[in-house]
């Protein structure tokens, strides 16, 4: 029987999976997130989305700067928990640690693995234009998300998803496979399947700011997911006039001449369009943000700035 549960998360995506462990059957004994941090102009800590969530529940938060620290082993020793389920941490957990529970770790990961291993699962689904996603639940080895999985739920991606609105649903799909996921292992009725040692795609590595900077002599179509996977963090964003643009929405066009533009020249400029032309295909923008101004649909910006056809975008490429 699974009766006593520690949680080890830190960051939104987590906080559905604990308020489901809380509003379960399970006690939850503990919660484990890393340090708060500083934040705004006043850099007073901020409390982790987890750490919020527990202390409104009355659950012991513990902060660990290092969870392989030998203190933190004795904690946990202490706590006595059957499982430990972990959801975005943020640490590498020691293998003392993992074996620490009758029920070892239950990780619950943002893709139907062995695809996306990595820190940033849900973007690289969208950056990637795949055509569904998921979560698996898994049994946690010494390895970067290589243990064995247990259960896995499929959501199909919309036609407009976006990195956070995939993160919503799948957030949301993780916390009742979670609870599914406890509920198999105590009734012995999952069992745990081994994953191959290569993933079918690449490491899902953390997202860098840099990684924004749109490249137009690339395909309209690839161009148009890496918008929208990194909407809303860390966001597309071009150069236009000398300053940052942030791109948030964007259509493919499909060309009608024969003959292409320089690839991030304006080829087609309206009242309410303007349409960039990239290495294959063109790219319509729907909503903008000009550097220290708000979002804005593309007929707004295009009356505060009046782009000529033939203009360029990128860096160096301005006119």
């Amino acid at each position: 029987m699974i009766k006593k549960v520690v949680f080890m998360g830190t960051p939104d995506f987590a906080v559905g999976t604990l308020k489901a462990l809380i509003d379960s059957k399970y006690e939850v004994a503990a919660v484990f997130s890393q340090p708060d941090k500083p934040k705004g102009r006043g850099k007073a800590l901020q409390m982790t989305p987890t750490k919020e969530v527990a202390v409104e529940a009355g659950i012991p938060v513990y902060q660990p700067a290092k969870i392989r620290e030998a203190q933190w082993h004795s904690v946990l020793e202490e706590l006595a928990p059957d499982v430990i389920v972990v959801v975005a941490f943020g640490q590498i957990i020691p293998e003392s640690i993992l074996k620490l529970p009758k029920y070892g770790c239950i990780n619950v990961h943002a893709s139907l693995l062995p695809k996306y291993r990595g820190a940033a699962p849900i973007q690289w689904a969208v950056i990637d234009g795949e055509k569904e996603s998921g979560v698996t639940t898994m049994q946690m080895d010494a390895g970067l998300d290589t243990g064995d999985m247990l259960l896995k739920e499929t959501v199909a991606l919309e036609e407009k998803e976006t990195g956070g609105s995939l993160f919503d649903k799948l957030s949301e799909v993780g916390a009742q496979l979670l609870i599914k996921t406890l509920e198999a292992l105590e009734n012995g009725t999952v069992t745990a399947q081994k994953q191959p040692a290569e993933s079918p795609t690449p490491y899902a590595a953390m997202l860098t700011k840099k990684q924004g900077e749109i490249d137009w002599n690339q395909d309209a179509k690839k161009i148009e997911c890496l918008i929208r996977g990194l909407n809303p963090w860390p966001s597309a964003y071009t150069h236009y006039r000398g300053k940052t643009l942030k791109i948030w929405d964007a259509q493919v066009e499909p060309e009608d001449s024969k003959e292409k533009a320089g690839f991030g020249t304006a080829v087609k400029v309206t009242k309410n369009d303007l349409v960039i032309q990239t290495a294959n295909g063109l790219l319509s923008l729907k909503e903008v943000q000009p550097e220290g101004k708000k979002r804005m649909e593309v007929d707004a910006f295009l009356r505060g700035y009046p782009v000529e056809c033939g203009e360029c975008f990128g860096r160096g490429r301005e006119e």
